[in-house]
């Protein structure tokens, strides 16, 4: 490189800064941000801001020149390979060609088959200089939900949950509000704002009659956030039409997740309030019914396929979910192998007796049985301890 190497990571830290701006509005397009560098100036930065609005590349471009200023000649430092395909937006590989820019700076290889690779060649085959993998772990960092999705056509699952420090989700009469600080619940509403769906079981709809919306402020209390997609699993679609879900699908896109054949007049019902009913077939991650044992001990009716529901989801560019339901939903959730990322949130409590832990179900028969994670990072919030994980692959 021509700039020095604490100047070129310096750029490119930015770049990552400028992506993280797009939080929650791009689904199911990546994170990106980039920054046009000449004379080691800065001379225009940009990021995508949301979906089907222009790309980094292009933001970056569109500021250099309304400052006036040339990029001919320049480097630009971009979080992901630069598009080479036509789509809501045109190529950013035209754009950089056309402006003359000398030097392109990759961080993230993009693995979407219509781009991989083939961004850098288009450029070098024009003779750009391209440097690619700087600050790749970096960089890489900001796209797991994407990464994931472009590959598997499904989404990027959480399982989030907070729990005492003996592991319970609740007391032992159900009461369970609050076992997680107020900085942690606001860190929730980031997440609510980051991924593209929430998901939970009819047992909190319930239990709780929540709202499952995102409620993150600014300083003047005006609200910021994005609400997710509320996607609830309804086996028999008991869900109550007085329910706080129900009553504002008309404001925020709600799916009810049932089995086929669904029950007509009720489908009826919640469509006219603006949720949207999803049939799918019941068993487990391969279409057949839970295991005997299973079924006869703890659950008598067949559930909704989590895994075929992913593959429908995916389908309807939900791109994310983060898991917000009780110990039977997470638990047929790691059943399922649908879970990538957990955000365990950690109480300075102890509740003591039996009461109800983060994951139900059936349970392992043997410790080597058990779903593995990795820990990824732990980190204080307020007076919790945050831990997250991703699943070993």
């Amino acid at each position: 490189m021509n700039m020095s190497e604490s100047l070129s990571k310096e750029y490119m830290l930015r770049a990552i800064e400028l992506a993280k701006k797009g939080k929650g509005r791009t689904n199911p397009n990546p994170l990106v941000g980039a920054v046009i560098v000449k004379n080691e100036k800065i001379i225009g930065q940009g990021w995508h801001h949301a979906y089907g609005d222009l790309h980094a590349e292009r933001e970056a471009l569109k500021d250099c020149y309304q400052k006036g200023e040339n990029p001919e000649g320049a480097t630009i430092y971009v979080t992901l390979e630069p598009c080479c395909h036509f789509g809501k937006q045109p190529p950013c590989t035209q754009a950089i060609l056309e402006s003359k820019i000398a030097h392109v700076v990759v961080g993230s290889r993009d693995p979407n088959p219509l781009v991989h690779g083939k961004g850098n060649a288009f450029l070098r085959e024009h003779g750009i200089l391209v440097d690619e993998d700087f600050l790749r772990e970096e960089c890489d960092q900001l796209n797991p939900i994407f990464f994931h999705y472009i590959s598997s056509k499904m989404p990027y699952v959480a399982l989030k949950y907070a729990m005492t420090l003996d592991g319970k989700i609740a007391t032992k009469t159900g009461e369970s509000k609050w076992i997680s600080g107020e900085k942690s619940r606001q860190f929730v509403h980031q997440l609510r704002n980051r991924y593209a769906g929430i998901l939970a079981g009819i047992g909190t709809v319930l239990k709780d009659d929540p709202m499952l919306n995102c409620r993150l402020q600014d300083e003047n209390g005006q609200m910021t956030g994005r609400n997710p997609v509320r996607i609830i699993c309804d086996s028999d679609l008991s869900i109550p039409l007085e329910s706080k879900i129900v009553k504002s699908a008309g404001e925020i896109q709600t799916i009810v997740a049932c089995l086929a054949p669904a029950d007509s007049q009720k489908k009826a019902l919640l469509e006219r309030e603006g949720v949207e009913v999803l049939e799918v077939k019941g068993g487990n991650r391969h279409g057949l019914l839970a295991k005997a044992k299973t079924m006869v001990q703890n659950n008598p009716k067949p559930q909704v396929n989590l895994y075929e529901l992913m593959k429908i989801l995916g389908e309807k560019k939900i791109d994310s979910l983060l898991i917000e339901g009780g110990g039977a939903i997470n638990f047929s959730a790691l059943e399922a192998k649908i879970v990538q990322k957990i955000y365990a949130f950690v109480s300075p409590k102890i509740f003591g007796g039996v009461a109800k832990s983060p994951v139900g179900g059936e349970g392992v028969s043997l410790p080597d049985q058990a779903f593995g994670f990795k820990i990824e990072k732990v980190s204080q919030i307020g007076e919790d301890v945050l831990l997250e994980l991703e699943a070993n692959n």
